[in-house]
This record gives structure tokens, C-alpha cells and sequence, in this order.
């Protein structure tokens, strides 16, 4: 990584993602605070535990904890969102009183057009901090406990849009300054709600799998992504595709995603998790059914992907039928289980309105 000027980064959510980008930024030389909306999970570094990283980031950190959400967007610099999607708008909505538009804030990744929903509520208070969506994390990562992360890998390529897109090349250096060379700009939001492939792979793998995972079993997630897993994932794919093509959108495709987030050969879906197992990088599946493979990824992943699809008349009926199954299995409406999807009303927008809204956001209520 260039060498760089530390930053001061407040981090919300304080799981395994936020528990590994803490360690990696840190060790880049910037300062850290995290802060658990809870407060349960980082009680300990708050008490002075350090944060213990192993893995492709090792070392023994120090971040600071905030106490409350403003804490957190009065000490920092920029605003990191690092926690699941059904977290996303309660900490939107604690931290946008609070946001200063001279920050930039971060999702990682971005979820159900969270960009627009935050968007909305800071025009309302005249505030415009470029608001910068990612495509998927920077690490993926796995909390052994709540001082200690294992940091599987580091993503060689992120997908970002900036809203408004006026302010792309500033956030853009933003996200380059704190983590590197790594990240590739896409057409707007629209192209980053079509980018995130964790919703979809996340499906497959839990279909072909949920026995181990209602069991508890310790199971490889690379491995048993099996011919047959892999193939469904890669229908998938397809009409995610479909539906970017039609938004006249690029976005990158399956086989690129598991070749840059985990360096494998380009090959069948299912021949690069077995690459990934063989090489000791193929993950752990879960080991429960209560799994953000579903609880995040159905109603916040597979329904806005739905949506485009029905709004560009390109239907996602593997995706559909995906929200339609885990309903039935969890005895859950999982399509009535996101909250950001109706506070936008998106569902009732016209096409080229949230075209527009993607590229520019809200405008603020001073101009």
C-alpha cells in the first residue's frame, strides 16, 4: 500500500467484517474507533482487551470504542458502515443527526439502496457527505471470539459508486487512502445494487446445504459447492446479468468474482471452490440456520434484485423462487422483512426517477 497520512475512522458495527477492516486499517497506520450499537461486542476492548488479528492481516490492535453514534461521527474523519443490512437503517438513523458534510462515509458492503435511504434523511438537515456504496467488503473474516478475528483474505478488486456523482473522485481517493489500490468505479448505484454477488451465491450454497447448517455441522462452504450447487449459481448470475444489460450496466460476472476475491484460476464455478478448498481458503460454512445467508441476504439481497428485475421487465425467477422457498422453510415473509425498500417506496418509483436519484442521490434542502 502507497504511503499514507493516518485517517480517523469510526467504524459502525463491531462484527467480523468490522473486526478485520479495524485490523487491516490499523495496521495501515490509520486510527480506529469501532462502535457496537449493542454495546455487548466490544465491551472488552473497551475494558482495554486488544484486538487480536490472525490470518492475512496478524498483529495485536488497539481501536478505540465509542459509546453512542455520536460519539463516533464527532471523533472521526470518515464513517465506515460495516455491519449486516438489517442493521443498516436503525444506524443510519442514530448517525445521520450527527454526520458533517466535510466526512465521507463508507458501506461495506452496500445493501437494498441504503445509499438513497441515507441520502434522503441527510438532505432533510442540509447536510452532503459523499456517500460511497461498495460492491462487497474489503476482507472477508470470521470473529473466533470478541477480541479475536481470522482475516481469510483481502479483495483484490471492490466495485464503488459515489452518490452524488459529483463527488466520485474525491471519495474515490478517500476509499484508495485507506485501503489501497483496489477498487474499480462503476456506473452508479444501480451497477453496485447489481454487483453484490453475496446474495445470490449465498442462496445457492444454503439450499444445497441447510441440513449442515439446522445440525451445526463444521462443514468446508468451498467444497460443497458442488457441481450442481455451482450450476444453479451460475443460472443465477445469468439473470443477474440479464438485468444489468438491460440497465445498459456492467458489472462483473461470477467467474471474475471468485478469480479476484479469492485468486484462483478462472474456471467452473464449482471447480474454483474446489481450487479454494484444496488451498485451505474455502471458509466455513455456517453452523446455523440463523444465518445472515438468509436473515440479510434473502429480503435484502434477493428482493432488490427482484425488484430491478420487474422494473425492467426482465424477471428474476430463480431469485424469486429463492425469497419463495426460505419463506416456506423459516415460516418468515421474508419479502416483508426489509425496511429500506419501503421507506424509499422504490417498489412504486417510476424507472428513470431512480436512475436519476442513483446517479445524484437527494437533493439537500438548501439547494
Amino acid at each position: 500500500m502507497a504511503e499514507v497520512s493516518g485517517l480517523k475512522v469510526g467504524i459502525a458495527g463491531a462484527g467480523s467484517v468490522a473486526f478485520g477492516n479495524a485490523a487491516l486499517l490499523e495496521q495501515a497506520g490509520h486510527r480506529v474507533m469501532l462502535w457496537s450499537p449493542s454495546g455487548t461486542r466490544t465491551a472488552e476492548l473497551a475494558a482495554g482487551a486488544p484486538l487480536v488479528a490472525e490470518g492475512a492481516v496478524e498483529g495485536t490492535f488497539h481501536p478505540a470504542v465509542a459509546h453512542s453514534a455520536e460519539e463516533l461521527a464527532i471523533w472521526a474523519d470518515v464513517i465506515l458502515i460495516a455491519l449486516p443490512a438489517y442493521g443498516h437503517k436503525a444506524v443510519f438513523d442514530a448517525l445521520a443527526p450527527h454526520l458533517r458534510s466535510d466526512q465521507t462515509v463508507l458501506i461495506s458492503s452496500h445493501a437494498s439502496f441504503g445509499a438513497l435511504y441515507l441520502s434522503k434523511l441527510l438532505s432533510t438537515l442540509g447536510v452532503s457527505p459523499p456517500i460511497v456504496a461498495w460492491g462487497t467488503t474489503a476482507v472477508t473474516a470470521r470473529q473466533q471470539d470478541v477480541t479475536r478475528v481470522t482475516v481469510n483474505t483481502i479483495r483484490a478488486k471492490i466495485d464503488i459508486a459515489t452518490i452524488p456523482e459529483r463527488d466520485s473522485a474525491t471519495a474515490s481517493t478517500v476509499s484508495r487512502r485507506l485501503f489501497g489500490e483496489r477498487f474499480v468505479e462503476r456506473e452508479g448505484l444501480l451497477a453496485i445494487a447489481l454487483s453484490n454477488l453475496n446474495p445470490q451465491n449465498h442462496m445457492g450454497i444454503a439450499l444445497g446445504n441447510m441440513t449442515r447448517m439446522e445440525r451445526g455441522e463444521v462443514w468446508s462452504q468451498g467444497q460443497n459447492v458442488t457441481p450442481k450447487v455451482g450450476r444453479l449459481l451460475e443460472a443465477l448470475d445469468r439473470e443477474r446479468l440479464a438485468i444489468a444489460d438491460r440497465l445498459g450496466l456492467s458489472v462483473r460476472t461470477i467467474f471474475e468474482h471468485f478469480h479476484l476475491s479469492f485468486h484462483v484460476p478462472v474456471a467452473s464455478t464449482s471447480d474454483m471452490n474446489q481450487e479454494m478448498h484444496e488451498a485451505g481458503r474455502g471458509g466455513t460454512g455456517p453452523a446455523s440456520a440463523d444465518s445472515r445467508y438468509v436473515t440479510e441476504d434473502v429480503p435484502y439481497g434477493l428482493l432488490p434484485t427482484v425488484m430491478l428485475g420487474d422494473m425492467t421487465g426482465q424477471t428474476a425467477k430463480l431469485h424469486q423462487a429463492g425469497i419463495d422457498i426460505f419463506s416456506a422453510m423459516y415460516g418468515i415473509d421474508f419479502a416483508e422483512a426489509n425496511d429500506l425498500l419501503p421507506a424509499l417506496d422504490l417498489q412504486a418509483m417510476p424507472l428513470a426517477d431512480l436512475k436519476k436519484l442513483s446517479k445524484q442521490g437527494f437533493p439537500t434542502a438548501s439547494g
